[in-house]
């Protein structure tokens, strides 16, 4: 019962240290302020968000190999740090190139430290069967941050200004993630969690895989997760970055915040759901619902052109977005293990990178092509289809093909 307990502190912490990096998810009302209050121009009021998110996902995959290296503490103390001291100088920033390199270098590659950190170790001393589960409360904690990010950094901006908000921000994140990280760790040598029922599933069954990311890149299901990770990704990051621009086009609706609301909500709640369900049926089969559910909601989104519909469009694109990163984490410790997690799922994340260039891309191309968002409907339905096909064919990999992979590293 004791060890259950430390499991449920782990898992606790790492959601409220995710509420904390979620930082990220704030920049649309710093931007606003840059753009209103300081006369920066739009391009240079995004650069930093742009700069961050590069950094985020790549400083993900450095992090993954050290945490596999040196545990999961140390680097996430390092993360954590690296967010408060970036939002912390990022208050002395006046130059669109100081901002890039305090918020955008030092705050995203520490969010990116943070974030590799969490679902592994938490995942260690949970049993296989809800490594779902797990990964879908911390990566809900991230998406939460949202909803409460967004008005607290706009109450604050309104009431002391927007390079105050970041000091009093960064000093919060030292505060309260700082001392969080310190309770993080991987459970002992040896360490076996209890089964939650009697009877064994297939997953403990299974032979142990322990593939490390230069095997696992040698595998087909590993090109096949990666390509189905980035369009799904690019279509739901098309939805988000475009959904009050989409909502003032399609119903001339001038305030849509609540939009962005609706969409950290079931963006959250969907990282859940998904993590929960993929405990039952299995990620891949989680995941193909996910994308049928997408490329419907996308083949539709045009005809969306009244707040009930576009409420609704919302909430499925945040429920199909917030699916995948629940279940890709979980998929990835499913066919290569959990000895080398945080290398492995930090090349596949580059997936997720990838799409944030896709996505915004997609969107600006259609509308100033066409002055209309279908074309980008009709381009994102078109890689969800892909997606859909992909997670027919894909399978796990079995125990005997990857200590084929593997027994040649070890000799």
């Amino acid at each position: 019962m004791k060890r259950f307990d430390r499991a449920k502190q782990i898992l606790l912490a790492g959601f409220c240290i995710n509420l904390c990096m979620g930082i990220l998810y704030a920049w649309s009302v710093f931007k606003k302020a840059l753009v209103v209050d300081l006369g920066w121009s739009n391009a240079d009021a995004s650069l930093p968000y742009t700069v961050a998110i590069i950094t985020f996902s790549l400083s993900l995959l450095l992090a993954g190999i050290l945490q596999d290296k040196i545990g999961p503490r140390k680097v996430l103390l390092l993360g954590t740090t690296m967010v408060g001291l970036g939002m912390i100088v990022s208050s002395f920033a006046t130059t669109p190139l100081l901002l890039v390199l305090t918020f955008g270098v030092l705050t995203g590659c520490g969010i990116g430290f943070g974030y590799a950190c969490l679902s592994p170790s938490a995942m260690k001393w949970f049993h296989p069967s809800k490594k779902g589960m797990v990964n879908g409360l911390i990566a809900a904690g991230f998406g939460l941050a949202a909803v409460y990010l967004a008005p607290l950094t706009s109450s604050l901006i309104a009431d002391y200004g927007i390079n105050q908000s970041f000091l009093i921000l960064g000093i919060a994140v030292l505060l309260i993630a700082v001392p969080l990280a310190c309770t993080i760790n991987n459970p002992p040598e040896g360490y076996q969690p209890e089964a939650p029922y009697a009877e064994a599933t297939s997953a403990t069954s299974a032979p142990a895989i322990h593939m490390g990311w230069r095997d696992m890149v040698k595998t087909p299901q590993f090109y096949s997760l990666w390509v189905m990770y980035a369009f799904a990704s690019a279509a739901g990051l098309m939805i988000i970055g475009n959904i009050t621009s989409i909502a003032a086009a399609q119903a001339d609706l001038s305030d849509a915040a609540f939009l962005v609301v609706i969409l950290a909500v079931f963006n959250s709640g969907g990282r859940i759901a998904a993590g929960m369900l993929s405990d039952k049926i299995g990620g891949v089969k989680t995941l193909m619902i996910a994308f049928i559910m997408q490329a419907i909601n996308m083949v539709m989104f045009a005809t969306f052109d009244n707040e009930f519909s576009l409420m609704v469009g919302a909430a499925v694109a945040g429920i199909g977005y917030g699916t995948l990163l629940a279940v890709f984490p979980s998929i990835t410790a499913d066919f290569y293990g959990l000895k080398n997690y945080g290398a492995n799922y930090g090349v596949l994340y580059t997936a997720w990178g990838v799409s944030g260039f896709i996505g915004p891309v997609v969107a600006a191309v259609a509308v100033d092509m066409t002055g209309t968002y279908t074309l980008a409907y009709s381009v994102c339905s078109g890689m969800l289809a892909v997606a859909v096909l992909l997670s027919f064919i894909t399978k796990p990999v079995s125990g005997q093909v990857a200590q084929q992979k593997v027994a040649p590293t070890a000799a």
